[in-house]
């Protein structure tokens, strides 16, 4: 199981943990990558946070949404609706984010279903999320919750698939690079 840890504000505040807490915990269960995400913040305290987490983690660093801020982490991941915004074809808004993230930062999108993830494989990404694996607290007001057909949709990926939404440790996948853990790591 390689451990993608997911860091949300949100949570944070609402569990009373610092951001150094939550860094800390993720690094001793080793996390490879953690992703910061912030829905409400404006840009600047997002950067301040992605600066401070970068002074106390080596690993990889993505930022969700937030591409302005690439300069300060080792990529970005954005959902399905942040794509729309950049252009009504997917496939074009991340040839355009590309642009800006460039060759060198890791790109990740969100993904649901069949039809996503075989769009996706026409897109010039690192990896996709897919999910919901099952409900979460993390996030509310899940549409998609795949179950046990995730791992046969994972299979569809030519990219590494990163399975998010309430994923445990032990949860068992032959087609998931990285298990996405927020609150499941407390």
């Amino acid at each position: 199981m390689r451990l993608y840890a997911l860091c949300d504000q949100d949570l944070l505040d609402k569990r009373e943990l610092s951001l150094e807490d939550y860094i800390r915990i993720a690094k001793e269960q080793n996390a490879e990558i953690i992703q910061y995400r912030n829905k409400s913040a404006d840009l600047h305290f997002i950067k301040q946070q992605l600066i401070k987490i970068r002074n106390i983690y080596n690993g990889f660093l993505i930022v969700n949404d937030a591409y302005e801020l690439i300069d300060f982490c080792d990529g970005v991941h954005v959902g399905q609706e942040d794509l729309r915004a950049i252009d009504k074809d997917p496939i074009k808004a991340a040839k355009i984010l590309r642009d800006v993230v460039k060759k060198d930062k890791i790109l990740g999108i969100s993904t649901h279903n069949k039809e996503e993830v075989l769009q996706a494989n026409e897109m010039d990404l690192n990896y996709i999320g897919l999910g919901a694996y099952r409900t979460t607290d993390t996030k509310e007001n899940i549409s998609t919750v795949l179950g046990e057909r995730l791992d046969e949709i994972a299979s569809h990926s030519k990219h590494f698939v990163a399975a998010i939404g309430g994923v445990k440790k032990s949860d068992k996948f032959s087609h998931v690079t990285y298990h996405v853990i927020g609150s499941g790591l407390l």
